[in-house]
């Protein structure tokens, strides 16, 4: 019998198989991808994650991560304000840092099974079943880290998923002219593009966009032409910047709904679990953090000293205490978002009353762990 079996090899699947192998626990990871390949996701994660993570040996150090610590926002007609970021993060994309991590996990015995997607998971007689093709593995305990939407959520029939997201994100890698140590968000109508930069001097841009921009254009480059570039300085990046993929990666329906920890005793972390809105630049920390809980409970249970009964209280409790008021943060910060009047009164905001601004900042963000 596997003891842990986690689905999914995102951020939060990958710290958590390696901090639990690195406790002599045997861990299965189930990932339907094959390693390197990109991610819609902002790529920028606040320095809260740089203690664990160079505990843990899993600081991307050799990368030369960026080192950001000033934040701009944009409005939608392209009003401006800047602020420090007093915590600060790094940016590297996910092809890199995942990769990164999955080669650390593989040196720990991580038993991976790729290019496959799980169609289903049972819980009977106190343990699981984790069915794909015509195989079948056994489980102590079932981790989901299996990101923003997935066949299993509808299959689990999470409630998040009955319901229609409007939301898209679209992500590119640029060359562009913009200073190392800042992250921008810049406003257009109905959405919010976030730029930074990552390892060798690259950028991300990556946006939320509401599907009737899409459906009123019909093509992801013509609505960035008619919408995104009404922002003067978003028009001057796509005009002015070298776009290094043939065409972006693109994930629809994004879902901000509240989600559960817990479904039918799997354990879920990471995005699978709740998901940040994008414009506060804090989902890759939460993923970090989330896997940390997560593994040290399941090393308890491994070595029989929590029940899973104990297991699952203390992971919830835990995880709504850590997470929770930050998620709903984040769902208020959004509604400033998207709109000429409200994205200008965001900026007002950040330039006459620095208080506000950096208690909304904090709000989003945790402590160092």
């Amino acid at each position: 019998m596997n003891s842990i079996v986690i689905i999914g090899g995102g951020l939060a699947g990958l710290v958590g198989a390696n901090y639990m192998a690195e406790k002599g626990i045997s861990v299965t990871l189930i990932e339907k991808k094959n390693y390197p390949f990109h991610r819609v996701c902002g790529e920028y994660i606040s320095n809260e994650t740089i203690p664990f993570l160079k505990s843990r040996g899993l600081f991307p150090e050799e990368f030369s991560p960026s080192k950001i610590n000033r934040f701009q926002l944009t409005s939608v007609n392209g009003r401006s304000a800047q602020l420090p970021l007093d915590l600060g993060g790094f940016g590297i994309s996910r092809y890199t840092f995942d990769h990164f991590l999955y080669r650390k996990a593989l040196g720990k015995g991580v038993n991976f099974i790729l290019n496959t997607e799980v169609e289903n998971i049972l819980f009977n007689d106190n343990a699981f079943s984790i069915r794909f093709g015509q195989t079948e593995l056994r489980a102590d305990l079932v981790i989901g880290s299996f990101g923003k939407r997935s066949k299993l959520d509808i299959n689990m029939k999470r409630s998040f998923i009955q319901k229609r997201s409007p939301y898209a994100g679209v992500k590119y890698h640029i060359r562009t002219d913009q200073p190392s140590d800042l992250i921008s968000l810049h406003n257009f109508k109905d959405g919010y593009c976030g730029i930074s930069q990552i390892e060798d001097n690259k950028f991300t841009l990556c946006y939320l966009t509401h599907r009737n921009n899409l459906k009123k254009y019909g093509s992801i480059k013509i609505m960035e032409e008619k919408v995104l570039c009404k922002n003067p300085f978003l028009k001057s990046i796509f005009q002015n910047s070298e776009f290094l993929y043939d065409r972006p990666e693109v994930i629809n329906e994004i879902s901000f709904a509240t989600k559960t920890p817990i479904e039918n005793h799997v354990l879920m972390t990471g995005d699978a679990a709740g998901m940040i809105t994008p414009l506060c630049g804090n989902g890759m920390a939460m993923a970090i953090h989330s896997a940390k809980i997560l593994s040290e409970l399941a090393v308890e249970f491994s070595k029989g000293k929590l029940s899973r009964e104990q297991l699952e209280k203390n992971y919830s409790q835990k995880w709504n205490s850590l997470f929770s008021r930050r998620l709903w943060a984040g769902r208020q910060i959004q509604r400033l978002f998207g709109d000429e009047w409200t994205s200008n009164l965001a900026v007002n905001l950040m330039r006459k009353s620095k208080p506000i601004a950096d208690l909304i900042i904090r709000s989003t963000h945790g402590e160092i762990f």
